[in-house]
This record gives structure tokens, sequence and C-alpha cells, in this order.
């Protein structure tokens, strides 16, 4: 009977230890100062887990087309990027590639307006 209540009770866990561990290392970027920029400034990302270990690239996009940025410095609640001179004016959202066995790409809910 006592058997019973160890199996699932080591599901419950083993769920959560990965749920937590997912959840740990997963980059969310919340705020980019200046919110208006233009090519060649450089703007300052902050949130969570943004450093060099889990954000391989950064991306300008408007959905259909996507442009790399180049980061400037990465830390874990700040990245730096640079606006290329290739980027066409209007409203971007921030897109990020993360880094580990199965590389995804994330769609932020961070915009900015180039000029």
């Amino acid at each position: 009977m006592r058997m019973s209540y160890i199996a699932p009770l080591l599901l419950v866990l083993f769920i959560a230890s990965t749920c937590l561990q997912a959840q740990s290392g997963m980059p969310q970027m919340k705020s980019v100062e200046p919110v208006n920029a233009k090519a060649g400034d450089v703007l300052t990302v902050t949130g969570e887990n943004l450093d060099a270990a889990n954000v391989a690239k950064v991306y300008l996009t408007d959905g259909k087309n996507d442009v790399e940025v180049v980061i400037e410095g990465q830390e874990a609640t700040a990245l730096k990027f640079k606006v290329p001179e290739n980027v066409k004016p209007g409203r971007l959202a921030l897109m990020i590639l993360t880094k580990g066995k199965e590389p995804k790409l994330i769609e932020q809910p961070v915009k900015v307006t180039i000029d």
C-alpha cells in the first residue's frame, strides 16, 4: 500500500523540476531604451537571462523581414545592441535566437521605432 503513494509523488516531483528548469533559462526582454532610434544608435534592453549563455543572436523584425543586430554587450539582466545601417524605418519587434540543444527564435513583446 505504501508503494502506491511513492510512484505518483515521484512523477509530480519530476514534472515540477522539469518545469522549473525550463523556466529558469528562458530569455525574456521587458523594455528597451530609447524606444525611438536610428541606424547606428546603441539601445539597451532590460529583462532576464539575456547573457551569452542563453541568447545567441538578436534581430529586429517586422514579422516578415528579420535584420540581425550587432550585440555590443550582454549581461543576465541587460543587453546592448547597435541598430544596423540596413534596417528599414518603422515599428519593429525584437526577436532572439536562443542557445542550447534546440535553438529557438522567440519574438519578444518589446518594440522599437526606427526613424
